[in-house]
């Protein structure tokens, strides 16, 4: 084995992987103590010192695949997601670039890449993003239309919910979420126009109850996919392998049997 081979097995064993993770935990929780005044205040150099001492640590995790993988580190879509935030949080923070020192808690984000369940999670929603853009394509439409009857019906009564189109989907939205939408938008407009329920109420059950259930059941379904198909490739991989074990015993059966007594 070679020593890029060596220190590729290295990083993949559950020791390094879980001492990443805890790293990337602590990190979490140190660029949190950083928005605290009373804590900079009191041990701002000891925080500042650690979270440069988990960056040292990322930087150097991410050398070493890369030494051990080459260019193959780079066709990994989970390395790239890597590669990328620890360079944001290598990125000066002076002058007008000081926006990306907020940038620094994406960090948190690798705990994704090194946690095998919650990159099964994130591969199952890229994966169901086709048939998502079809629901939102409808989810615009609706909204679109919606919109343009409620600044027709509604504008000259309530012109702060739906005085124009940006405002009326706005407010459509905030239904939609069921956030104050009957005391605070539905039933003060139902006093003005009192069949205005029948607008509200088939709108919320298009959008609610429809469409935004079949993007959880889109999702759902995809995850699931992601997971029979992981399974799959264990089995897959534990098949080849007792065929190799078979295949190896069986060889040497041959040479025993045609060894001279």
């Amino acid at each position: 084995m070679t020593p890029r081979q060596r220190i590729d097995a290295w990083l993949e064993t559950p020791l390094v992987r879980n001492a990443i993770m805890a790293v990337i935990v602590f990190n979490a929780i140190i660029l949190g103590t950083e928005t605290s005044a009373t804590l900079m205040a009191r041990a701002g150099g000891l925080i500042v010192t650690l979270d440069r001492l988990c960056l040292a640590i990322f930087v150097l995790e991410l050398l070493a695949k890369m030494y051990a993988r080459g260019w193959r580190f780079f066709r990994n879509g989970w390395n790239i997601f890597d590669f990328v935030i620890v360079g944001i949080s290598l990125m000066p923070t002076a002058g007008g670039l000081s926006v990306l020192r907020a940038l620094r808690i994406l960090r948190a984000l690798r705990l994704v890449s090194v946690a095998p369940r919650l990159r099964r999670v994130v591969e199952g929603f890229v994966s169901a993003l086709p048939g998502m853009a079809s629901v939102f394509l409808l989810m615009a439409l609706i909204f679109y239309i919606a919109s343009v009857m409620a600044t027709k019906l509604f504008s000259s009564s309530f012109p702060q919910w739906f005085g124009d189109l940006g405002n009326s989907a706005y407010s459509l939205f905030q239904i939609m979420t069921l956030e104050s939408w009957s005391m605070g938008i539905v039933r003060p407009v139902m006093e003005v126009h009192p069949y205005a329920w029948a607008f509200f109420v088939p709108f919320i059950m298009m959008t609610t109850f429809a469409v935004v259930n079949l993007l959880v059941g889109l999702i759902v379904n995809s995850m699931q996919d992601a997971h029979s198909q992981e399974e799959n490739s264990r089995t897959d991989a534990y098949r080849e392998e007792v065929l190799a074990r078979l295949v190896e015993i069986e060889k040497r059966l041959a040479a025993r049997d045609n060894t001279p007594l």
